[in-house]
C-alpha cells in the first residue's frame, strides 16, 4: 500500500469549529485510553530512562494533552519526579484541550505553551526526552526529518516517536473505529486517512537515521496498528 501524500486532513486546514474540534481531542483521548497509545509511549520513554527521574519531557504536538497528564500521574504513583513541557502549533487546538479538561491548567509539573516543532525555542539539550504523538504522519518526508533533527536537538537523552502504521488492514480497522468509537466528525474524516498518510515501521526508523539518531527499541501496539520508537 502506497502512502497518500500531499493531501490534507481537516485538523490540518481551518480550525474555526471549536465544537468540533474538542469533539475530535475526545475521540482522541478516548482511543489512546483503549487502544493503548498512552501505554506505549511510557513503555518506549522506559527504554531511554530505565524508569530514572528526575526527568523533563518535551511533548511536541500535544493535542489534548492526554499522554504528557497519564506520564505526570504515573510519576506521582512511583513517587518519581517528572516535568513536562506540551506544545502544540495550533492555539485552537490548546483552547479545545482546556475547554475538554480545565484541569490541565492546574495540573502539577505540567506546562502548557504554543510552540512550531520545526522551530523549537529552547536551547540544545534542555529536555531529557523529546516526545511526539501522531504528529509525524501529518509530515511529507523531508519536513519529517526536520521535525526529527530539532526534536534531537532540544533532547538529551533521546526522542520517542509515537505514531500510526500503514496497512491495509489498519486503514480497514480504522474505517470500523471511527464509525463506531468516534463522535465527532473530524475524527471520522481524518482518521482512515491518518493511515493512508503514516509511515511503515521500517518508513519511520529511515526517517529517524536520517534524522541522525539510531532506534533503540520498538513497542508495538494492538496489532501492529500503531508504534513507539525510541531513539538515541
Amino acid at each position: 500500500m502506497e502512502r497518500l501524500a500531499e493531501v490534507a486532513e481537516w485538523l490540518d486546514g481551518p480550525l474555526d469549529d471549536e465544537r468540533a474540534l474538542v469533539e475530535n481531542l475526545r475521540d482522541l483521548r478516548r482511543i489512546n485510553r483503549l487502544l493503548g497509545g498512552v501505554a506505549l509511549s511510557e513503555r518506549a520513554i522506559d527504554r531511554l530512562t530505565d524508569g530514572a527521574t528526575p526527568l523533563e519531557l518535551l511533548d511536541v504536538g500535544t493535542g489534548a494533552a492526554d499522554i504528557p497528564v497519564a506520564l505526570l500521574r504515573r510519576a506521582r504513583r512511583a513517587e518519581g519526579d517528572l516535568r513536562v513541557v506540551a506544545l502544540d502549533s495550533r492555539p485552537e487546538i490548546l483552547v479545545a484541550a482546556r475547554q475538554l479538561d480545565p484541569r490541565l491548567a492546574t495540573t502539577p509539573g505540567l506546562s502548557i505553551a504554543v510552540a512550531n516543532g520545526t522551530r523549537l525555542p529552547y536551547p540544545d539539550e534542555s529536555f531529557d526526552i523529546g516526545h511526539s504523538s501522531m504528529v509525524v504522519h501529518h509530515l511529507e518526508p523531508d519536513d519529517a526529518v526536520g521535525f526529527l533533527v530539532e526534536l534531537r536537538r532540544v533532547s538529551r537523552r533521546g526522542v520517542v516517536v509515537n505514531d500510526l502504521v500503514r496497512g491495509r488492514l489498519n486503514w480497514l480497522g480504522a474505517l470500523l473505529l471511527t464509525r463506531t468509537i468516534a463522535r465527532g466528525r473530524l475524527t471520522r474524516h481524518d482518521g482512515p486517512l491518518s493511515v493512508l498518510r503514516s509511515y511503515t515501521t521500517n518508513e519511520l526508523g529511515d526517517l529517524i537515521l536520517r534524522a541522525g539518531m539510531r532506534p533503540i527499541g520498538i513497542e508495538r501496539g494492538f496489532g501492529g496498528h500503531r508504534v513507539a520508537i525510541a531513539a538515541r
